[in-house]
């Protein structure tokens, strides 16, 4: 699914495969095991998804989780809802992080 996103590409990053747009990872395969993938999300995101489907979508641990790294859980995961989050991860990366206007 997430080599069907335009531009996206399979590499490796610490033994386990990753997927990205730009040269940025925007997902990954394996971690913390085989039943689990991870999409990089916002945390405004991460809270959609997990709200969608709370059995599917979990903060991964420590800070990067706080970031909005979010774990998804594959054996259960329908393929709509992890498409429509790896397309937002995707995007997200392609993006880029917004820089915030400075206030006037």
């Amino acid at each position: 699914m997430a080599l069907e996103i335009p531009g996206a590409i399979e590499q490796s990053h610490m033994n386990h495969p990753d997927f990205r747009v730009g040269g940025k990872i925007f997902a990954t395969l394996g971690a913390p095991d085989k039943n689990w993938g991870m999409v990089k999300l916002t945390p405004e995101q991460q809270r959609a998804f997990i709200e969608k489907a709370p059995g599917v979508f979990k903060p991964c641990s420590g800070a990067w989780g706080r970031q909005g790294a979010t774990n998804v859980y594959l054996a259960v995961a329908k393929a709509d809802i992890v498409r429509r989050a790896l397309g937002t991860a995707a995007n997200n990366v392609a993006l880029g992080k917004k820089k915030k206007p400075t206030p006037k």
